[in-house]
């Protein structure tokens, strides 16, 4: 016959039970960049209240950033894992990269630069007919070229092993030979005054010279992108033509996208 817990144990067992809520609550967010304190009620079973407690807890223990409505990632200098970041969001990259794909006409030159959401709209790429790609993401390359007759150019460069990157000045270099009709790029972060952000010095300067040589930007990128801040600035939303997205951006970047003249496009909209 078991005997019941003292209350020093019950104590424990509940301790134990919140710790392992909110370590999960940590890799949720590591996953997803951001997650809302609704989400976190649901997925945990439990109220928005306790949520909101253990979102306090874990942001003042720095585990993940407090944001207004939910929690997101503390770092302004580390990236997710790429393995993570290709799993991550995946119906929504491929609406953004449906989108932004059906926006590209047959017969042009595009960049494509490094990252899921890229990868996404290239993904899509494959029903168009004589396309000219000229990417530093060997992802793209290689899964372009196994099903298409394109004509591809991979910039030179340094391999960055964990997510086939192609970076440094060799990289820039290659770009900048070129003058491209369209420039699909993404990035980890927009500040609320329209800063495009990113974790990697050379992947920006990859990125720079990219927008340098585009007759017209699209911006992809997934809503959790509009709570990170990375530390490293690519360039502004006034130099995109079209941001492309899941969900309606905060309205401050609404406000800021209309006053810069940037088209607004949102894959959820879309029949």
């Amino acid at each position: 016959m078991s005997r019941p817990l003292d209350r020093r144990s019950e104590d424990r067992v509940e301790a134990t039970g919140v710790e392992a809520r909110r370590s999960a609550i940590v890799t949720a967010v590591r996953q997803r960049g951001f997650v809302t304190i609704e989400a976190l009620a649901a997925q945990f079973g439990v109220t928005v209240q306790t949520i909101r407690r253990d979102l306090n807890e874990l942001s003042a223990e720095g585990r993940l950033e407090r944001y207004r409505g939910g929690g997101g990632l503390p770092s302004s200098v580390e990236n997710i894992d790429y393995a993570d970041r290709r799993v991550t969001l995946l119906p929504e990259k491929t609406r953004i990269g449906r989108l932004a794909a059906s926006r590209i006409p047959s017969h042009c030159s595009v960049f494509v630069n490094i990252g899921t959401t890229p990868e996404a709209v290239a993904r899509e790429l494959t029903r168009h007919d004589d396309l000219s790609v000229i990417t530093n993401n060997l992802n793209v390359a290689l899964s372009l070229a196994e099903a298409t007759e394109f004509h591809i150019v991979v910039a030179g460069g340094t391999v960055r092993n964990r997510d086939g990157a192609v970076l440094g000045q060799l990289t820039c270099d290659t770009l900048s030979q070129f003058r491209v009709d369209v420039a699909v790029i993404g990035i980890s972060g927009i500040d609320a005054d329209g800063a495009l952000l990113d974790y990697d010095y050379e992947e920006v300067r990859a990125t720079q010279t990219i927008l340098a040589h585009a007759r017209k930007t699209f911006l992809v990128a997934d809503h959790t992108k509009f709570t990170r801040r990375p530390m490293v600035q690519v360039g502004r939303l006034d130099q995109v033509d079209t941001f492309f997205t899941d969900r309606m951006p905060p309205p401050e970047i609404v406000a800021m996208i209309e006053r810069q003249g940037v088209t607004l496009a949102v894959a959820d909209d879309e029949p």
